[in-house]
C-alpha cells in the first residue's frame, strides 16, 4: 500500500440537532439537546433523536416513496459533503468514485413494516411490496448514493455495529491509498428510530433510556444513567488524496491520520476494555502521535452502566497521565446514532481546529466515580490554546472496535 496522505475536503450531515455542521456544531457549543418522544409500534412512548432535514432537497418524491429512510438519509449527507467539497462534480469522472457507507444493520424497519402491512390481509403475500428486496439489501444506502448521484464507481455498505460510521471512513482512505479510487465518500448513516425491535431488544436488555425529561434521557458518564437513547442520522465524508486535493486548490478540512480496527473476541454484547485500549494505542502508533499529542478524545460511551465504566478504564489505560488531553461525549446531546455515531460524533468536533472549543458533555448531574477518567469535560464547553489532533472512538456490538486519529492540516 502507498503512503497517501487522506485529506477530508467536504463534510454532510444530519443530525437530531443539526442539518449541516456550523448548526450542529452551534448547538453543541450551546448545550442544545432535541431528543423528543416519539409512538413507536407495540411500544408506546420512548425517547428518539429525530432528523428533520427535507429529503426533498435532492430527491423526487418517487424516489423518496420507493427508496428507505436510510438512502434518504444518505443521499442528503452524500450531496451536502459535495457541495461543500467544492469540487467540480460535473464533470468529475465519476467511475472513479467510491461509496462506503457503514450501518449498524439494514432492513429490519422494511421487514417489520411489510409483515404489519399483510397481518391487516390475514397475511396474504400478495400484498407484499415488491420494492422489499432492492430496500433491504444490504447495500441498500450506499447504492440509492449512487443511483441519485450517477456514481459508477464501487460501492457497499460496511455492517460494523455501532463502529460502522468510523468503519466507512477507513475504508474510504484504505480504498484511495491503494488508488483503488481518486474520490471518496466515507461515514455512516442510521434509521433505526423506525424499528421497534431494536427498542425493544434494548429493553429487554434492561438498557434502554427512560427519564421524565428527554433531553435528559442520555447522560453519560452520570450516576442515574440507565440506558441508550435511539436515534437517526447521518454523517459522510468527502475523502481524498492530499495532492489531487492541493491540485484542485480544495479547502482542506482535515487530515485522517491514523486508524485501527480490532476485535474482543470476548461476548456478543459486554466490552472488552483490553480490547478498546489495544486499538486506541494501534491509532496512534499509525498516526506517529504520543498521548500527549492529543488535544480532543471523543468517547463512545452510551449511557449504558457496564459500557461507560469499561471504555474510561481503557481510556484512563492510555490517556489517563495526559495533562493536556480533554475528553467529551456527542451522545449526551443527540443520542446513539448506530452506524452514523462515530462520523457524526467527529464531525461535531471538527470545528475545534478553528474556534478551539473543546464542546462539553451535558446531562451529567453526579459523575459516577468510575468514570471520573482525565480531564472530562462537563457542563461547560473548554476553549484551548489549540487543537492539532481529535481522536475519535466508536465501539460495537460483537467486540469490534475502531478508533480515528484526525489532525490539522499542516503543509
Amino acid at each position: 500500500m502507498s503512503h497517501h496522505r487522506i485529506v477530508i475536503t467536504g463534510i454532510g450531515l444530519t443530525a437530531p440537532n443539526g442539518n449541516n455542521l456550523e448548526e450542529f456544531r452551534s448547538n453543541l457549543l450551546n448545550k442544545v439537546s432535541t431528543i423528543q418522544n416519539i409512538e413507536t409500534r407495540y411500544m408506546g412512548t420512548v425517547h428518539a433523536g429525530v432528523c428533520d432535514f427535507d429529503p426533498l432537497k435532492y430527491q423526487k418524491r418517487k424516489a423518496v416513496r420507493i427508496g428507505t429512510r436510510a438512502g434518504s438519509i444518505g443521499i442528503y449527507c452524500a450531496n451536502e459533503a459535495i457541495q461543500n467539497s467544492g469540487i467540480d462534480w460535473e464533470n468529475f469522472n465519476k467511475s472513479r468514485v467510491g461509496v462506503y457507507v457503514g450501518t449498524t444493520e439494514h432492513g429490519n424497519v422494511e421487514t417489520e413494516n411489510e409483515i404489519y402491512n399483510i397481518s391487516k390481509y390475514n397475511y396474504d403475500t400478495r400484498f407484499w411490496s415488491h420494492h422489499h428486496n432492492p430496500r433491504t439489501v444490504a447495500n441498500n444506502p450506499a447504492g440509492e448514493i449512487t443511483i441519485n448521484l450517477q456514481i459508477t464507481g464501487p460501492h457497499y455498505a460496511i455492517g460494523a455495529a455501532c463502529a460502522a460510521g468510523n468503519a466507512g471512513v477507513i475504508q474510504a482512505c484504505q480504498m484511495l491509498q491503494l488508488e483503488e479510487v481518486d474520490f471518496a465518500l466515507g461515514g455512516g448513516v442510521s434509521e433505526s428510530i423506525h424499528t421497534f425491535g431494536i427498542f425493544a431488544a434494548f429493553k429487554s436488555q434492561n438498557a434502554l433510556a427512560q427519564h421524565e425529561d428527554p433531553t435528559k434521557a442520555s447522560r453519560p458518564f452520570d450516576m442515574e444513567r440507565n440506558g441508550i437513547v435511539v436515534s437517526e442520522g447521518g454523517c459522510l465524508y468527502t475523502l481524498e488524496r492530499l495532492d489531487d486535493a492541493k491540485a484542485r486548490g480544495a479547502d482542506i478540512i482535515a487530515e485522517v491520520s491514523g486508524w485501527a480496527l480490532n476485535s474482543d473476541a470476548l461476548d456478543y454484547v459486554l466490552p472488552n476494555p483490553e480490547r478498546q485500549a489495544q486499538c486506541m494505542r494501534a491509532a496512534l502508533k499509525k498516526a506517529g502521535k504520543e498521548v500527549k499529542d492529543i488535544q480532543i478524545v471523543n468517547t463512545h460511551a452510551t449511557s449504558t452502566k457496564q459500557g461507560d465504566i469499561q471504555e474510561c478504564e481503557a481510556i484512563g489505560e492510555v490517556f489517563g497521565g495526559s495533562d493536556s488531553t480533554y475528553i467529551n461525549n456527542t451522545k449526551s446531546f443527540i443520542g446513539h446514532s448506530m452506524g452514523a455515531a462515530g462520523a457524526l460524533e467527529l464531525a461535531g468536533n471538527l470545528p475545534a481546529f478553528r474556534d478551539k472549543m473543546v464542546h462539553p458533555t451535558i446531562n451529567v448531574d453526579e459523575l459516577d466515580p468510575q468514570c471520573n477518567v482525565g480531564k472530562l469535560v462537563i457542563g461547560e464547553a473548554v476553549e484551548l490554546d489549540r487543537v492539532d489532533a481529535i481522536f475519535n472512538n466508536s465501539f460495537g456490538m460483537l467486540g469490534i472496535n475502531s478508533s480515528l486519529v484526525v489532525t490539522r492540516f499542516q503543509d
